[in-house]
């Protein structure tokens, strides 16, 4: 039991983590337009510009939408745990942990992704 609120808890810690790598320094064939301050655009011509936007863009709703379902799922486990006793653990519990592990593994490499 106190394996899997560990896991909860180191879950948290990496959601703050992953924030914080986000702050990372882009490759040089991209920069930040002054217009859109946190929206990468590469240099070239404005067909490859509109395409970075739109892949940020997707990139940013696919990060969004990862990060509410482990809110939920976490908010779910947390749940869980509140109500269960000491003692064994159902394979609920477990499976929603490993969603959690591969979601937050998913944030992270998109969050790495640069356009």
């Amino acid at each position: 039991m106190t394996g899997v609120r560990s896991l909860v808890i180191s879950g948290c810690i990496f959601l703050g983590a992953v924030g914080a790598a986000s702050a990372q320094s882009l490759p040089s064939v991209v920069s930040h337009g002054q217009a859109m301050e946190s929206i990468p655009i590469t240099t070239g011509d404005p067909a490859q510009r509109q395409l970075a936007i739109a892949a940020n863009q997707q990139r940013q709703a696919e990060i969004k939408r990862d990060m509410e379902k482990m809110a939920e799922l976490t908010q779910q486990l947390k749940d869980y745990l509140a109500r269960s006793g000491e003692g064994v653990m159902s394979i609920d519990a477990i499976k929603k942990a490993e969603q959690i592990e591969k979601l937050a593994h998913s944030v992270k490499s998109k969050m790495k992704q640069a356009f």
